[in-house]
Formats: structure tokens, sequence, C-alpha cells
């Protein structure tokens, strides 16, 4: 069982004690992410996860901020998304003070010099020409802009080359100012330390701004969904097709969120999944076939990528929809549901055994949901849901007029493809 506290202009803070655990998990969630930029300032939510890392108050050099948490064996890192960016450390029990200090100077103490912006520009360039020339990443950056358009749930959350090059350290510092306040902070944490403590070292970590209750999160609706650009095909060479397909899904608190968790595993979680089976392993048309789920404050998306050979995107294009109509058309058979009910709860109760999984199941419910469930009752939700629930929510979901596609394939492989993008 787990215990929160809201600390007084501070974060709030959300922990379970894990006795005997040798670890020790901390995850910091700042409310703010790339939804929260106009496009001038696309990319400056990411573009700050970077540069905290440049030097802190306690730890002014990269070198030091790293030092700090490998050299007593623990790790860290950082990740951007569209509504919060999350910073988390894992070190051994004993050196738990450490890590909290870490992430309370990441987040309320870093330097942001100007020479550092300079150095990290070129950095971030270089990370968003990687994905660009990954096809097998950049298919999804496509699809976002098919489904969300012209808005910052559809932009690459990295920004793109021109956007960073705008960044200025002023309008960094501004951006910090903004957001990167204990008050906009989640802390969760996981390990064999109990809560008064782990309330104790937030405190020391990350002070107060005095404000007296946490920001409002400010970004502009989702809009009308999906965009009026539904399909993206790019001509590039190489020797596989990159293929998504997608449809709007739920916001993130939506009473059917546990039905579209079952949905997509019955659809494309893991090897026993119907994509899996029946495109890979019966027609042989993918190595990796897969389906996902984003969700949002007030959206979603329910998607499907495969990897092709480009004379075979057609096929694979058909099998994927036919997928889709079956899920619409027939209700899912008790043997099948009941496996794909054991796989989502083992599969989480597997994860959830990990400290830093834990903490960070905790951090998002406490930063972006309405509310934190604990695993007995996100087990029990996953249970309760039925068949035909699941086939009611695939006829909501799946209509010829909610599709939208993205391909990224060499030659003309994906002309036409979007006259094919109709359930059977």
């Amino acid at each position: 069982m787990f215990e929160r506290t809201a600390l007084p202009g501070g974060p709030r803070v959300i922990s379970v004690r894990l006795p005997a655990a040798r670890s020790f998990s901390a995850v910091a969630y700042v409310r703010a992410g790339s939804r929260m930029e106009s496009r001038a300032e696309s990319g400056m939510a990411h573009f700050m996860e970077h540069l905290t890392f440049k030097g802190t108050a306690g730890w002014p050099s990269t070198r030091a901020v790293s030092q700090a948490i490998e050299g007593i064996g623990g790790t860290s890192n950082a990740a951007t998304d569209r509504e919060a960016t999350t910073y988390w450390a894992r070190v051994p029990s004993r050196a738990a003070e450490v890590a909290m200090q870490l992430l309370g100077d990441l987040v309320t103490r870093p330097l942001l010099r100007e020479e550092d912006v300079a150095h990290e520009r070129t950095v971030v360039i270089e990370e968003i020409r990687s994905y660009r020339d990954d096809p097998g990443e950049y298919v999804f950056n496509l699809l976002d802009q098919a489904v969300f358009g012209d808005s910052p749930l559809g932009w690459e959350i990295a920004g793109d080359e021109e956007s960073v090059a705008g960044l200025t350290a002023a309008s960094l510092r501004e951006f910090w100012e903004r957001w990167y306040r204990p008050s906009n902070v989640v802390l969760a944490a996981a390990g064999d330390v109990d809560h008064a403590a782990v309330c104790a070292m937030a405190v020391r970590a990350f002070g107060s701004d005095g404000a007296p209750a946490p920001l409002d999160p400010r970004f502009e609706p989702a809009p009308p969904l999906p965009s009026a650009e539904r399909v993206r095909i790019i001509n590039r060479p190489g020797s596989q097709a990159h293929l998504c397909v997608a449809v709007p899904g739920l916001r993130r608190d939506d009473p059917d969120a546990w039905t579209l968790e079952l949905l997509d595993t019955v659809l494309g979680e893991g090897m026993s999944s119907r994509l899996f089976l029946h495109l890979r392993e019966e027609a042989g048309l993918a190595y990796d076939v897969h389906s996902f789920v984003s969700d949002f404050a007030d959206c979603g998306m329910v998607g499907i990528y495969a990897g092709v050979d480009p004379h075979h995107l057609g096929r694979a294009l058909d099998a994927i929809l036919a997928e889709l109509a079956a899920l619409r058309d027939r209700a899912v058979p008790d043997d099948e549901l009941a496996r794909a009910k054991a796989f989502a709860c083992g599969r989480l109760e597997l994860r959830l055994e990990e400290g830093r999984n834990l903490a960070s199941w905790l951090g998002v419910q406490e930063a972006l949901h309405e509310r934190t469930l604990t695993l007995e009752e996100a087990i029990a939700a996953i249970q309760a849901v039925d068949a035909d629930a699941i086939r009611s929510l695939a006829g909501r979901l799946f209509r010829d007029e909610a599709l939208s596609l993205a391909v990224i394939a060499p030659g003309r492989r994906g002309r036409g493809l979007g006259q094919r993008l109709r359930l059977p």
C-alpha cells in the first residue's frame, strides 16, 4: 500500500515501502511536456530535459552529475513526453539521500548556462536527425501528424531543426521558471525507506516555492480527430516498408480505459495476439507487428505498426483492417479473453515487482490520472471487462472515417494505399 503527502508549496510525495529491498528508486514528474509549447517553442521541454544534465548547483558539470549516481553503482535518466517530463534515479538503499538530492538539483537548481545551450543545441539537432534517418522510428512521428495534424500533439516532441535553432537561453530559463516549480512536481519512491523519511528527503532536496496549489495544466484542447490529412506517405529507399494504421482512442481516464487495455492485448500485445499469430506466424508478412495505445488528458490513439516487404504493403494493410473488423463484428471467445486477462494481469504484476517500475506506476497516476489505483484495484478492473464491452468499444472506435495511415516505403510502393483504407 502506498502513502501520499502534499508538501506545502512543494512536491506531492507518494511512496511505497518494500521491506528488505536493496535498491531505492525515485521518480520526479514535472507536469510540463511538449503539449505546453507554441509552434515557435516546439522542442523546448525536451531541450530543457537535456540542459538540466549539463550542470546543477550541487553538481556543476555533466561529468559530476553522471558520477554522482554511477559512482555509487546507480543509474539515472530522464524522458520528455507530451504532458510531463520525467527524471528518475535508482541506487543502493544506503544512497537514497544522494538520489533525492540529485533529482532535486536537476529540477530546481539547474545552472542553465548560455554556453551549455549553444553546445547542447547541436546534440539535440543530431538526435532529431537520427530519428528522421530511421524509418522504423520516424513512421510514428508521421502517424502523429496523420492523426493529430498541425497541433502540439502532432509535432515531434524534440521539435525540428528550425525550432530548436530558435530556442534561446532566456526563453529556456523562462520555461523553467514557469513549470519547474516544486509545487508542479510529483515525486514517487519505492524502497526500504518509510514514507516520513521520503518526505523529509523531499523537503531537503526540492524545497518549496510557496505556491498555494499546483499549477493547472495549460494546453490547447485536442483538435478534431483524425486530422483532415489522415494519410501520410513518404517515399524513401530501403529494403523494408514501415506501415502504421490508427484510429482516435480514449482520453486517459475514460470509463472504458480498461476495456481498451484488453482490446489492445487481444489485438496486438505479445506473441499470442491476433496480429502476431495471423500476420507473422500464418501469413509471414512481418517480423515486427504489434498494437499500442497512447492516451492524453482529453484524447487518445490506438495504433498498429508492421514492418513488411514493400511488395506486400497492400496485403499487410488488408490483413490489419480485417483484424479490426473482426473485433468489431464478433465477440472475443471466452478462452481467448481469459488468456488475455491472464497476460495483462501477470505482466503488470511482474513489472511492478521491480522498484523503479513500481515508483513510476504510482508517480504517473498521481501526476496525470484522476485517481491512483493499487495493483489489486487494477487487476480487479481488468478482470471485470467482458467480451460484449470489447466488441462495443471496437464498434465505436473502428470506423472507416476514423482510420489514419502512415507509410514509409521505397519507390512508389505506398501509392494507392489511401484508397484501400476501408474496413471490410
